[in-house]
């Protein structure tokens, strides 16, 4: 991991973490970097956002870069006006789905896809050692205004989106967790034939609907009310719209290997080629993709982006919760997202439910523990060295990004640090949900275990998620 930035950027709690003077000092330094003349800047909806995206802007002015001011938007909607403007950079202040005390940084390159490690070591580089000098008083940049940016993004979305032919009017449930994404999905499902109800459609930083992460935990207390409106599928993003997760109303949280399954058998079906997927997606994908004549390429978590600049034959790259149609633009974009899962329901006239039935279902784990920062780095590697240490012969070992291992009966378990809280997280799959259990819970017991000998009080740690059978 970088000195600044994680799997999704630079992400921390307001202000200790990241601050006005980080806000100032990454905009200078990506300005610097690019040599940019023009960089584009946004935000999302969190009570600190327009304090660190002003400083950002600020930064960005002083080392001589014109800015345009994108505004409020969803975060796709930010990369995408990179690409529409020309411009050099994108600034994207945004903590995703962390708690309203949090804040962070994305920044992308001219493309619109996300900075590679190599990019984000030399802007560190550049904030570090503040080699970034200020432009002459006469070559300081200009603070640009993005005019109608936001408008023109849903007319975008909406007609890349938008259903060959109509077999079969969705009614949708959209959540948009009182973020960015409020601002744009609505309208997008509405403008392509949808009928569209909404819950915390609102913005408001402090997330007073529901916790800004669309875990099942988070969202399946609400299915009795996408039931009563008789909704064929209920979609969900995070605080910035770059995620999204799928409900079907009649059997709850869908896993998201399979809606990452689905859309790469769409995707195949259009064309042959490969699907990039992250180290912690399983099964139900490679059987799609290996029906459907395609590849399939791993990558770290939170590196799709660089996946697509060693594969220019990729049809699409996913990772829960998260999906790139090279086709409309090379970011992640939740909006487009749910825009294109209802285009395939409205295309073939089936609700989520009966398009999932043909998507196979394997048992699934996804359980993260929270610990104090001081602690779990050494929890991490001992734990990580025991879980190598067990693994039996014929197993496949896989250390990208945290340990995998993939065993001989095709269950597998992953262990890896977040890239954005202090959290270890587990995944996991097996042929049976008893058989998952007892892995999953023995690694978990083992953490929790390791935690508590380093000093971790037990209120001090935190295990949410579950096994889905």
């Amino acid at each position: 991991m970088g000195r600044l930035f994680g799997t999704a950027g630079i992400r921390g709690r307001y202000p200790d973490e990241v601050g006005p003077e980080l806000a100032f000092g990454v905009g200078a330094s990506v300005a610097w970097v690019r040599r940019a003349r023009l960089v584009v800047v946004g935000g999302d909806g969190r009570l600190t956002t327009p304090i660190l995206k002003a400083m950002a802007s600020a930064g960005a002015m002083v080392a001589g870069a014109d800015v345009v001011d994108a505004g409020l938007v969803p975060m796709p909607a930010l990369p995408w006006a990179v690409v529409r403007r020309g411009a050099d950079a994108g600034i994207y202040i945004t903590a995703s789905h962390n708690p309203p005390t949090d804040n962070g940084i994305k920044v992308f390159r001219p493309d619109g896809a996300e900075f590679t490690r190599s990019e984000e070591g030399e802007v560190e580089d550049a904030y570090f050692t503040k080699s970034w000098e200020p432009a002459p008083w006469d070559r300081v940049g200009k603070l640009l205004s993005g005019g109608d940016l936001l408008t023109q993004y849903i007319a975008e979305v909406a007609d890349a989106a938008a259903p060959s032919g109509v077999k079969a009017v969705p009614r949708v449930v959209v959540d948009t967790a009182n973020g960015a994404a409020s601002l744009a999905t609505p309208k997008v499902l509405r403008d392509i034939g949808a009928e569209v109800f909404t819950f915390n459609a609102n913005v408001d930083g402090r997330f007073p609907g529901r916790y800004p992460e669309p875990r099942a935990d988070v969202l399946e207390p609400l299915l009795p009310a996408a039931r009563a409106l008789r909704a064929d599928v209920f979609l969900a993003h995070d605080g910035d719209g770059d995620r999204l997760a799928v409900l079907d109303p009649a059997r709850g949280f869908v896993k998201q290997d399979r809606v990452i399954a689905l859309l790469a058998r769409w995707k195949l079906s259009q064309r042959g080629g490969t699907v990039i997927v992250s180290i912690d997606v399983g099964r139900a994908v490679r059987d799609v993709v290996e029906s459907m004549g395609g590849r399939l390429k791993v990558v770290r978590l939170g590196k799709l982006h660089e996946g697509l600049l060693e594969t220019p034959d990729a049809v699409m790259a996913a990772e829960p919760w998260k999906f790139i149609d090279p086709s409309w633009g090379r970011w992640i974009d939740g909006v487009y997202q749910a825009a294109t899962i209802v285009r395939i329901m409205a295309e073939e006239g089936k609700t989520i439910g009966e398009l999932l039935a043909e998507i196979p279902d394997y048992p699934q784990a996804r359980v993260s523990i929270r610990m104090p920062k001081a602690v779990r780095d050494r929890v991490y590697e001992t734990a990580s060295q025991e879980l190598i240490s067990k693994a039996p012969e014929g197993a496949e070992v896989t250390t990208i990004d945290g340990v995998r291992i993939d065993y001989p009966d095709g269950s597998w378990l992953l262990l890896r640090k977040s890239g954005t809280e202090p959290k270890i997280r587990i995944y996991g799959e097996a042929p049976t949900a008893e058989e998952l259990r007892r892995a999953v819970e023995g690694l978990k017991a083992e953490i929790i275990r390791l935690a508590k000998e380093l000093g971790a009080e037990d209120s001090a740690i935190q295990v949410t998620g579950s096994i889905k059978p």
